[in-house]
């Protein structure tokens, strides 16, 4: 197959499809997923009329999305951008869609792109420039998706932890792009809370509105970060967090604990704290006790050994952090931390430096950078 000549064809559909009424995105969209189809099919059946064929499928595709936009609308009655307080308005098929879209068979990530598609109504574009990946390629991964779970059939209920899972994926992509991934995540987890009484829903909302209540205070004027310790407590939403501690007060009551839960009552821990030297480690220790019990995982164990050095001191951290991996992720900027609180400066500086050179993102290396630069000038002033 002769793909410079498929390529070729697209902005002719593309006009075509445009003419015929379709929104301008609506039809980029669709003209990528006739573009794929074509990949997959002609090698083995080409076509006699390949723009005739193009034109075909992708407005065949334009009509099918256009139907199940309809219908999400109908479902979503107009949701704003921004997470509110209160229940989410009445769904019908929303249910099914989120454990269709969470289908074991998926990657997490190709699960994460068809739920903002197919639930949350993004296009592939903002979707695309949300992830920083190219539009085509986000198109691939969207259309692979709704292939593979194109037969599912729903005999019985879905899988509420994985569907869960994936929202909380979308959640923590953040606020990269056009698209603010954390409160579509938010309203997303409305809807389902609002469809399934089950109280790790409430958790993963509660959880959600507790750490999305800190997000004006997360960043400096120059976009650093600043860390938890630092921020500025009066530009919290104190309407989020008391809403978010309500949800999870309920799901607590019912004596169904899970990880969700667990997380969101150590957030509530800290939201619910004036200061950051009246917070009760004590009491979060005890929270990350139960949430190791849960997941046994090591990133929990980690956090767990950050806590311990504030209930118990530095030096206990430090022994909880001896028994875990040192390949774990932010391990070195642990140690770091837990070193300088111990008064070894000069070996704090030294991870710190080198937690830098490992950081996932630019403002987590620009802070710890600026953390070893920090005690290296104080050693040398002495």
């Amino acid at each position: 197959m002769d793909e410079a000549l498929v390529r070729s064809l697209s902005p002719g559909v593309l006009t075509i499809l445009v003419r015929r009424g379709a929104d301008f995105a609506a039809a980029e969209d669709a003209v990528q997923e006739a573009l794929i189809e074509a990949f997959r099919v002609w090698p083995a059946a080409p076509p006699r009329d390949p723009k005739g064929w193009l034109v075909t499928v992708a407005w065949r595709k334009f009509l099918d999305q256009t139907r199940a936009d309809s219908a999400r609308r109908r479902r979503e009655d107009l949701a704003e951008d921004e997470p509110q307080p209160g229940p989410a308005p009445g769904v019908d098929d929303t249910l099914q869609l989120y454990f269709l879209c969470a289908h074991p068979s998926l990657t997490p990530s190709s699960a994460v792109a068809l739920t903002l598609r197919a639930v949350g109504g993004l296009t592939t574009r903002q979707i695309a420039r949300a992830y920083l990946v190219p539009e085509a390629t986000m198109a691939q991964r969207i259309s692979r998706a709704k292939r593979a779970v194109s037969g599912v059939r729903f005999d019985r209920p879905g899988d509420v932890a994985t569907v869960l899972r994936v929202l909380y994926l979308v959640f923590n992509e953040g606020y990269s792009g056009d698209v603010d991934l954390a409160a579509e995540a938010i309203r997303l987890t409305r809807q389902l809370a609002a469809a399934i009484d089950h109280p790790e829903v409430a958790g993963l909302l509660a959880l959600m509105l507790l750490h999305h209540a800190r997000r004006a205070s997360r960043t400096g004027p120059d976009g650093s970060l600043v860390p938890l310790a630092e921020q500025d407590r009066g530009r919290w939403d104190t309407r989020m967090i008391a809403e978010g501690i309500g949800i999870l007060q309920a799901a607590l009551a019912r004596d169904r604990l899970g990880e969700f839960q667990a997380q969101a009552a150590i957030a509530a821990l800290h939201a619910d704290a004036p200061t950051a030297g009246e917070t009760d480690w004590v009491q979060i220790v005890e929270w990350y006790d139960e949430l190791t019990r849960l997941t046994d995982s090591p990133v929990v164990r980690l956090n767990r050994a950050v806590a311990l050095g504030e209930a118990d001191g530095p030096r206990a951290g430090l022994a909880a952090l001896a028994a875990l991996d040192d390949s774990l992720p932010r391990y070195t900027a642990v140690a770091a931390y837990l070193h300088e609180r111990d008064g070894d400066p000069e070996t704090a500086a030294r991870l710190y430096a080198e937690a830098a050179r490992k950081a996932p993102n630019l403002a987590e290396r620009d802070y710890l950078t600026r953390q070893a630069a920090r005690l290296n000038a104080g050693r040398r002033r002495r």
